[in-house]
């Protein structure tokens, strides 16, 4: 019942024969070595599958997806450019191999080899998983592709157009190039894939570039779950601003001709394609699936019966390429090729301590032109008036939009992108002036989908560009959370940090909005980007903190390609007073645009030794409140404001309180899954007993009078500050 054994066999036998599945063959002045180094591509990845199998059958192999099945993807990689940049589906090896052949140098039997074996030289992914990518290749590696990837291949696709009237220090992609993302029938009908598929419609609707094919390897089934037919093609084949093409994947001919027409509409006008393929899955699944338990044998049969080497061998032999005895001496010499290679291979190491595993969370810094900030002049020109307000005490929202217009001036290659961050200038007016400033290039109002906002800075990123996304509000995160969980912080560990997308993600969040939106627009939750590796939280509590965070986060993105997600605390956004209104208490003046705040570098006010509070956002703009009141019982105190959340600044904070008897811990986020959680046990293993919090209550937040009754407040600040001190 081992199927791929049968599928082995069949073909064995059948060629042996001469007996090829009938099809039509077209002379379409294809060279006869084309055609030949087509099927060796094909038949490469087919041994590649079986060599895995014997790996995994010998514990020196884990678990993969194999390509069999889809090898007609070896004439779609011949019909595109090796700089056209490549998002594949999991199938898709016989698509790497062939656009390695179109390489000088490359070994794609050894170095795909190495990543079923999960060896440590493995050159994609240091060994970290198996995974379809090479950077010589210009394909960056997918780990999970049901359709996750389709929004930064939208964002990659429209950077192309971007670069050539704004073109980053870092550009990677010829400004001819086009995008490929290539993907399963079922994963087609995943949300991600809807809303991808109509950013590129909406955009090409509007006649903006969108240079971007889009590759539905359609084999009627989803695991277990048949397609309907005839679905893809009803759904995809009329949408506005696509032009959609098909073909038999079992014809190498047709596949390689119409994948040919289907790049050349593409490159030619800069608009989107869908080109629909035919194939058939051999061998199951994946791994330890067992198709026969939910599909038919008789199905079964009928798409072995459909093997796409039988049909390639059938093509070569009708037009006078090769006979079926040479195609079987083709098959067997790369059986022996893959065997010995895999010998060497299986001797290879692998990861083993978890420094190695880690080594790449991280992605390496790059080398970047020197700036010295925006010139006076520039500034004088783009900010006007607003250089003499700068002068005077201002709120955070105000202070933001002016660090945002310095760090543009600065930086070309920043974009700014979200919904309704240009014309309207935001929801919070954080982004006003920018699109005037900076035109809609720069400052880019998206559709409203999150995902494709996400989706749009990943691929971006992808060709140089430093983009700063929006999310208006923190619940709305949730949508579109896996393209930072799944796309973003993951590139650089499982490409051993060849590929990076670095960001700057700007999120109005948390809580304290007097009577609006509820749970929706007050989320008082981090948990879900907090425990992302690699991943930079900050989170000011100040307008001019702020200010200088932002151009950290933008340096830490620009030169250390790292992924930073910028919480601005919503109702800090216009606070001017502290304690009384009209006090002003609570704005601040415009930094100068050379001042930072470094990553881990904390904010300490007061030297008391009695209580140290620790806080951030709200929570530090509430404890500054309760601290009059907090030294009026006699505790001498010190307010220390955290300012970034991921990483903790753990040694920071130990230090700044080292000389405290008492620690307390003001956190707005709910007491499961908080910042305060994780404090507290580092307080516990650095041996410090004498710790208590205040956090919200497990709860969503209510609209209307009862908004802040399940977060923290002065009064409970002051409260706890006095019981922990005097128990």
């Amino acid at each position: 019942m081992d199927r791929a054994a049968i599928v082995h066999q069949n073909f064995l036998r059948r060629l042996t024969d001469n007996d090829l599945p009938e099809g039509q063959t077209s002379d379409q002045g294809i060279a006869p070595a084309k055609l030949v180094e087509i099927f060796r591509s094909q038949t490469l990845s087919r041994q590649l599958d079986r060599t895995s199998r014997t790996m995994q059958s010998q514990g020196k192999g884990f678990y993969t997806i194999g390509s069999s099945g889809h090898e007609g993807m070896a004439a779609v990689a011949e019909a595109l450019r090796p700089t056209d940049m490549a998002f594949l589906h999991y199938r898709d090896a016989a698509f790497q191999i062939q656009r390695a052949a179109q390489v000088p140098g490359q070994q794609p039997v050894w170095d795909m080899l190495l990543s079923f074996r999960a060896a440590k030289s493995d050159p994609i992914s240091g060994g970290r998983h198996k995974v379809l990518g090479s950077r010589s290749l210009n394909i960056p590696p997918q780990t999970s592709t049901i359709a996750s990837h389709l929004p930064k291949a939208v964002g990659a696709a429209y950077s192309l157009g971007l670069a050539k009237r704004t073109a980053p220090e870092h550009q990677v992609l010829p400004s001819d190039s086009i995008v490929m993302c290539s993907f399963g029938d079922a994963s087609s009908n995943h949300s991600t894939a809807q809303g991808a598929i109509n950013t590129a419609c909406w955009t090409s609707y509007q006649s903006v570039p969108m240079p971007l094919l889009f590759v539905c390897e359609d084999n009627g089934i989803g695991i277990s779950v048949p397609t309907p037919q005839g679905w893809v093609a009803a759904n995809y084949a009329s949408r506005p601003g696509l032009k959609y093409f098909s073909c038999n994947g079992l014809d190498m001919v047709e596949t390689l001709k119409v994948s040919e027409r289907a790049a050349d509409y593409v490159r030619r006008t800069r608009k989107p394609a869908f080109l629909h393929i035919s194939t058939v899955r051999l061998y199951g699944h994946a791994g330890s699936d067992v198709e026969m338990t939910y599909r038919d044998k008789a199905a079964i049969e009928v798409s072995e019966a459909n093997d796409p080497l039988l049909h390639s061998a059938r093509i070569l032999r009708d037009l006078n390429v090769s006979t079926p005895a040479q195609s079987l001496e083709i098959y067997n010499e790369l059986e022996e090729t893959c065997s010995r290679v895999s010998r060497e291979v299986m001797a290879q190491e692998t990861l083993v301590s978890a420094d190695d595993v880690m080594a790449s969370i991280v992605p390496p810094a790059r080398a970047c032109v020197p700036s010295n900030g925006p010139t006076p002049q520039a500034r004088s020109k783009m900010l006007g008036n607003d250089l003499k307000q700068m002068t005077e005490p201002q709120a955070m929202n105000r202070i933001l939009g002016w660090a945002l217009a310095d760090l543009m001036l600065e930086h070309p290659e920043i974009i700014v992108a979200g919904e309704d961050v240009g014309r309207k200038g935001g929801v919070y007016g954080v982004t006003q002036k920018l699109q005037n400033r900076f035109g809609p290039d720069r400052v880019i109002d998206t559709l409203l989908d999150e995902q494709s906002i996400l989706g749009l800075a990943i691929g971006m990123a992808h060709n140089g560009f430093v983009p700063m996304p929006e999310i208006q509000f923190l619940a709305y995160l949730h949508n579109a959370e896996d393209q930072l969980r799944g796309e973003a912080a993951t590139l650089s560990f499982f490409s051993n940090g060849q590929y990076t997308n670095p960001m700057v993600l700007r999120i109005a969040g948390l809580g304290y909005q007097k009577g609006f939106g509820g749970h929706f627009h007050n989320d008082n939750s981090l948990a879900v980007l907090r425990d992302i590796p690699g991943l930079i939280i900050a989170c000011p509590s100040r307008g001019s903190d702020a200010a200088m965070m932002l151009r950290e986060a933008v340096r830490l993105a620009r030169e250390e390609q790292r992924v930073v997600v910028f919480i601005e605390p919503i109702a800090l956004y216009p606070m001017k007073d502290l304690e009384n209104a009209g006090d002003g208490g609570w704005l601040s003046t415009y930094p100068a645009p050379d001042q930072k705040i470094a990553l881990g570098e904390i904010g300490v006010e007061g030297s008391g030794t009695d209580l140290a509070i620790i806080s951030y956002a709200n929570g530090y703009y509430l404890s500054t409140q309760a601290r009059r009141e907090v030294e009026g019982s006699g505790i001498n105190l010190r307010l220390i404001d955290m300012r970034w959340l991921a990483p903790l600044p753990v040694e920071a904070l130990l230090e700044a309180t080292k000389d405290c008897t008492n620690v307390l811990i003001v956190d707005e986020c709910r007491q499961t899954g908080s910042q305060s959680e994780a404090l507290m046990a580092i307080f516990a293993e650095a041996g410090r007993s004498r710790v208590a919090r205040v956090a919200a209550q497990d709860s969503f937040i209510a609209t209307g009078p009862a908004y802040a009754a399940t977060l923290p407040s002065k009064e409970s600040i002051i409260d706890a500050a006095r019981a922990l001190v005097t128990s």
